[in-house]
């Protein structure tokens, strides 16, 4: 009866993983960032709920969980979400298990939601960079090591390059305009640790204030392709509870088997 118990005990410690395991599969990862030049701080709802209060140019959120599906996105200027009057309204679709950046970007005139799908896997000991054009006044671009070759050739304004695995390091980067060796923003310096994945966005205007610049989003790879995170996301808690309910369910499945086959000789 003690190993009847026991086994019951274990299989009802795996449910209980199992479950958070398929709570967790449900959600999505999503961060929000303001890339609009000239546009005021921000207040952003989801389905109607505030999940960002007073966001400025430049400023990125934590990844937050959002469950897969459709999500109307509403960007309100600060303080103003109980006027109803958003300045943009979009729709935001979402799978389970995969992480996505939503930027704000263009003029406050022509403010828009650009969807990036974002990617922390990476060769162990490497590291992966990509780059975004939100820069509405710049031409194309190149992004280059200083004096050197060019990485992502031709980015155009709300273009966004593929990955590129490099190995970690300092590097000396430069944005110029494309097809010249005319340097428009100088990435000297640029950290790439290993393991991780970083995302470069150009904002800002080339013309007129506030001067082109750079939002650089780092993130850790996780296996799982889901982040650790902060304000409103999932802890590094809840993540490692997975492994576990996983690791009690073979367990209770084995001793199962075993007490089948020992009742099965008796």
């Amino acid at each position: 009866m003690k190993k009847l118990a026991m086994m019951v005990i274990i299989m009802v410690f795996a449910l209980m993983g199992t479950s958070v395991l398929a709570a967790e599969s449900k959600n999505a990862m999503v961060r929000i960032v303001h890339a609009s030049p000239d546009a005021p701080a921000v207040d952003v709802t989801v389905d109607g709920n505030t999940v960002v209060e007073g966001a400025k140019f430049k400023d990125a959120t934590d990844f937050m969980a959002l469950p897969a599906g459709n999500h109307k996105v509403e960007i309100f200027a600060a303080g103003t979400v109980e006027e109803g009057k958003p300045v943009i309204t979009s729709d935001l679709t979402v799978e389970a298990g995969k992480m996505y950046t939503a930027a704000a970007i263009n003029t406050l005139d022509n403010l828009e939601l650009k969807i990036l799908n974002d990617d922390t896997m990476v060769t162990d000991g490497k590291s992966k960079i990509r780059v975004g054009h939100f820069s509405p006044d710049a031409p194309a671009v190149d992004v280059a090591v200083k004096d050197g070759d060019v990485l992502f050739p031709e980015a155009e304004f709300k273009g966004v390059t593929d990955y590129m695995e490099v190995d970690p390091g300092s590097y000396d980067l430069e944005v110029r305009a494309a097809g010249s060796k005319d340097s428009v923003l100088d990435l000297a310096g640029t950290e790439l640790k290993e393991n991780m994945t970083y995302t470069v966005l150009a904002v800002g205007f080339a013309k007129k204030d506030p001067a082109l610049d750079a939002i650089v989003l780092e993130d850790p790879m996780m296996p799982a392709g889901m982040p650790k995170t902060g304000m409103g996301g999932t802890s590094e808690n809840e993540h490692s509870a997975a492994p576990w309910a996983i690791f009690a369910a073979a367990a209770g499945l084995g001793a199962l088997v075993i007490y089948g086959k020992k009742k099965s000789t008796q």
